[in-house]
């Protein structure tokens, strides 16, 4: 997959291109849905898979105070849409330059550098200065730049839309499973080792320490069995997010015990997949009950890992 950070003229390298529109915050089955259609669309006229967006969110520039938590990252949604197969992603820095744009000058914009054959959104999909464009501007005059304009229905789960807001607030629920079926995969989080408190190893489970941005979201604190992707290797993991009770308490932070792994990955970039809740987060009373509070968390997740081996 080809990406592009900045906007480039492809039109002399590409032909028939078929782009998907959207932020794809998570990238759930919604917004898969869209882009397996580009792609479908995409073959059909012997052409090329895009999709344009932008590695930062629009109110990030208009409006931080409405900023909604992020559920992946600009990285783990490029690796998504190059499993799917997309061949060309435009991945944009949104600016106030940016939004200033007209619908129409949008348009101009993808004419002139993709020329598009057909545009591929979902139906809440808007663009250019305060929004103003939507669907029924593109099937109106999409003809007018060069393009087929085709809105892709709603996926809905149980009657309702499944959106990126509701898989927040099924996040902050800490209902893993239905967050997963929604995300068509498991929830994952991303970031580098960090330094620690070394605590874990004095209680015969090491910890790997996670930082959790600001404008991450998360499952709420509790104890989690997850697998853990580390310098190529996937390997299974009991993963806890919280603040350390039991120790009087520190920065909320992800911390992960990873099974029969015994490296120093000191700023090593993992990869956290989240299989299944375990239990809350729990202060403990004694050091002991923690431990052996930890080993029945390990029964309990080798049930889970087994099923997902």
């Amino acid at each position: 997959m080809k990406t592009y950070t900045k906007i480039t003229d492809i039109t002399k390298k590409y032909s028939n291109v078929v782009v998907a529109l959207g932020m794809f915050d998570g990238m759930h089955i919604g917004h898969q849905s869209i882009v397996r259609r580009a792609l479908e669309l995409a073959s059909e006229q012997g052409g090329t898979g895009a999709v344009f967006t932008f590695n930062n969110h629009p109110l990030s520039v208009l409006a931080k105070d409405r900023m909604p938590l992020q559920i992946g990252s600009p990285e783990l949604r490029a690796s998504i849409l190059e499993s799917m197969g997309v061949e060309v992603l435009f991945n944009i820095p949104f600016t106030k330059e940016f939004s200033r744009l007209s619908p129409e000058k949008f348009l101009e914009l993808l004419r002139d550098h993709l020329a598009p054959c057909y545009v591929v959104t979902g139906a809440n999909f808007t663009f250019g200065r305060q929004g103003k464009g939507n669907q029924r501007l593109l099937q109106r005059v999409g003809e007018n730049y060069g393009f087929h304009a085709e809105i892709c229905p709603t996926v809905l789960a149980e009657g309702r839309p499944v959106s990126s807001t509701r898989i927040r607030e099924l996040l902050q629920e800490g209902d893993i499973d239905t967050v997963n079926e929604f995300l068509g995969r498991h929830f994952t989080f991303t970031a580098r080792v960090i330094h620690g408190d070394r605590r874990g190893r004095t209680l015969g489970f090491p910890t790997a320490n996670l930082q959790i941005s600001e404008g991450r979201a998360m499952p709420p604190n509790g104890a989690y069995a997850v697998q853990v992707i580390c310098k190529g290797r996937c390997c299974n993991g009991l993963a806890n997010i919280g603040n350390n009770p039991t120790f009087n308490g520190t920065d909320r932070r992800l911390e992960v015990n990873i099974q029969d792994f015994h490296e120093d990955i000191y700023d090593q970039l993992l990869q956290i997949i989240f299989l299944k809740k375990l239990r809350d987060e729990k202060k403990f009373p004694s050091v002991e009950h923690l431990v052996r509070q930890l080993h029945r968390d390990k029964e309990a997740a080798k049930i889970i890992w087994e099923k997902n081996s």
